[in-house]
């Protein structure tokens, strides 16, 4: 078993406490704004304590702008596959494929009988996921559905929504026979440290490959997932100490064993950051260094990550059209810094910024987006018919709805994006770089003029359902799209054109 040269993942694994959803949001938020790759949930729909995992998902999903979503793992009993299916690729097209599948055969049955689902023995547990797999994966390629097994059945159903993309299914797993049916038949294999620790990896793994084998499959077409545990400070055993220290164990772990996604379980918001700026970054550089070195083979070590360089990420330009007639504010007066000459940056420091870049072309591609449906409001195609009849009067009041719950999503998006930025960022890079703060004095100046022009947006959706004069209140809505789009991309490229820098030489906070 060693490295199967998979591109490195890092998430997290939070707990879908009802009383404390606020700290659940934000700690979805905060890896968003981080730049981790993934944000799971645990299921458990008989847990009173818990939250349904696919609504509290969705509500994720919605809060956020790049990060992956996926339940961590899905309990089959409880999750007709039918419903399964339907429900993670709806949420797919949403989100414009931002969801993974994690599926178990089940546990705690006594919990299970409880809440309506089957007892199932072992042998029936595994048989039943392996109909599952085989059954989500027909539904999702659309069409008709005529599957009959022992224990799931569709007989005839006209399957759909199909998935944006092709939604990877990661199974849970322990048991020999289970190893051997990731092999064969899943994306992923998704074992958590306590059940499956550090020592075992390399038997278990040898389970898995066998199944892929044995199916003609390469074991590279099965990313290693891995749950993990642990705690920053000092102490001996697997992730207690220093971030690099987490970060020597966690390349140890590609390079000797596969794993590729690292997702971390807590609920500690420091613990959230640490993980996503001093231990992905570092992990990252260390299993680099060792794939580029010829031979490789020995164990990695700080000293084998690549050499500075300079800053190479770029802002985005300002497009310089503008739609509205004026903008509320002068681009004139914007205050500059100077950067700092001769400065060297590492892979990882050139990382923050580039998140900055990323997550803001994501609000850019939803911008377009919005730009589109609006577009296709006022050219009718979004509507049923042209007839004036109250059915069609109430399908276009329907229409507008969906157009108003997009935007309102999206503008949610940017609300939260500025909002970390305003209360944790800002102040951050504000202590650590002298002669910025009237930069970033001027940048939440902005985030509030642009949370004024998102309110404009939603009054005019407001106006817009049921309007005496709906031409009107299209154009309207048309102005308060146009203000925002000249608002939002002036402001996105003053940000980095100002924080690349900062950001790179100082992180997130």
């Amino acid at each position: 078993m060693s490295d199967f040269g998979h591109e490195l993942e890092f998430g997290v694994f939070l707990t879908p406490d009802a009383a404390s959803l606020p700290q659940l949001f934000e700690n979805a938020q905060l890896a968003d704004v981080l730049g981790l790759d993934l944000v799971t949930l645990q299921d458990h729909p008989y847990q009173r304590r818990f939250g349904d995992t696919w609504t509290l998902l969705s509500v994720i999903a919605a809060r956020t702008s790049s990060v992956r979503v996926s339940p961590n793992v899905a309990s089959l009993p409880l999750r007709p596959p039918v419903v399964l299916a339907k429900a993670a690729a709806t949420l797919d097209v949403v989100t414009g494929g931002r969801v993974d599948l994690a599926l178990g055969a089940g546990a705690f049955w006594d919990a299970i009988v409880a809440a309506g689902g089957p007892r199932r023995t072992p042998k029936e547990s595994v048989d039943a996921l392996v109909e599952a797999v085989r059954l989500i994966r027909e539904l999702w390629a659309g069409g008709t559905v005529r599957f009959e097994g022992e224990h799931y059945v569709a007989q005839g159903l006209k399957a759909g929504p199909v998935p944006a993309h092709d939604i990877p299914i990661w199974i849970g797993a322990y048991g020999p026979r289970m190893l051997r049916v990731t092999g064969e038949l899943a994306d992923g294999w998704v074992p958590s440290m306590g059940y499956a620790d550090p020592d075992r990896l390399k038997e278990m793994n040898a389970r898995v490959d066998e199944g892929a084998e044995a199916a003609g499959r390469a074991p590279e077409q099965v990313r290693r997932i891995y749950n993990i545990s642990g705690r920053f400070g000092t102490g001996g055993g697997p992730l207690q100490g220093t971030p690099a220290d987490w970060a020597e164990q966690l390349a140890g772990l590609t390079l000797e064993h596969g794993m590729s996604t690292y997702i971390l379980a807590t609920d500690d918001p420091d613990t959230i950051r640490r993980f996503a700026e001093e231990v992905a970054p570092a992990v990252r550089e260390l299993v680099t260094a060792e794939r580029g070195r010829p031979g490789g083979g020995r164990a990695p070590t700080p000293a084998d990550a690549p050499t500075a360089g300079a800053l190479t990420v770029r802002p985005t330009p300002d497009p310089g059209r503008r739609l509205s007639a004026e903008l509320p504010w002068d681009e004139a007066s914007r205050p500059t810094h100077a950067e700092p000459e001769g400065t060297t940056y590492t892979a990882a420091q050139q990382a923050l910024p580039q998140h900055l870049v990323d997550i803001h072309d994501g609000l850019r591609a939803e911008l377009e987006q919005v730009r589109d449906i609006v577009a296709q409001v006022r050219r009718g195609t979004r509507s049923v018919g042209d007839a004036r009849s109250v059915i069609n009067t109430m399908t276009m009041r329907q229409n507008n709805w969906t157009l108003g719950a997009y935007c309102e999503s999206y503008c949610r998006i940017v609300t939260t994006h500025h909002s970390l930025e305003d209360h944790s960022v800002f102040p951050h890079l504000r202590r650590s770089e002298r002669g910025l703060g009237p930069v970033l004095d001027r940048l939440q100046e902005e985030h509030e003029v642009i949370h004024e022009v998102l309110e404009g947006v939603d009054r005019a959706l407001v106006a817009l359902v049921g309007a005496d004069d709906g031409a009107a209140a299209l154009d309207d809505l048309q102005r308060q799209v146009d203000l925002l789009t000249d608002t939002l991309l002036s402001h996105l490229s003053y940000e980095e054109r100002e924080l690349i820098g900062p950001l790179a030489r100082h992180g997130f906070g």
